[in-house]
């Protein structure tokens, strides 16, 4: 599988909860992280997404919003993943921050050059990605 997404983090579904058009599918992560997606009924059957099966959370570098690890903030964002920046390239408009998450497990996000002055992310340091669960694409092998 080859995707344009740059973040693809592996799990098992360990939770999965209908509604009338929608599903929300819990991924479990090895590095016990949980990744919250909503998709389709039709899609979550045509992918087979059950509890223990193997998928893959795919999200867009553009979907991530970055903040520091230690802001007390409450979003509507589901996902709140934490880790450590270990490379930051900046671009003419955009800066590119990647954080190891765990487990070989990486998060590219692109962020404004302004939210960079403003952040000062920098190697090393600490921070949260955001990701709203509709933002979560997933995927499966066949």
């Amino acid at each position: 599988m080859k995707t344009s997404a740059r973040n693809t983090l592996k799990g098992t579904v360990e939770t999965v909860i209908h509604g009338v058009i929608n599903s929300e599918i819990i991924l479990r992560l090895k590095s016990g992280a949980a990744v919250c997606a909503i998709v389709t009924i039709e899609s979550a059957r045509l992918l087979g997404l059950v509890p223990g099966k193997a998928a893959y959370a795919l999200i867009k570098s553009t979907w991530v919003i970055l903040t520091l690890a230690d802001e007390k903030i409450t979003t509507s964002a589901r996902n709140r993943l934490c880790g450590v920046v270990s490379r930051i390239e900046k671009g003419a408009v955009n800066t590119e921050v990647v954080m190891d998450i765990g487990n070989d497990n990486t998060l590219a996000a692109i962020i404004t050059n302004e939210s960079q002055t403003l952040f000062k992310f920098s190697v090393g340091s600490p921070a949260c990605a955001l990701i709203k669960a509709s933002h979560v694409l997933l995927a499966v092998d066949e």
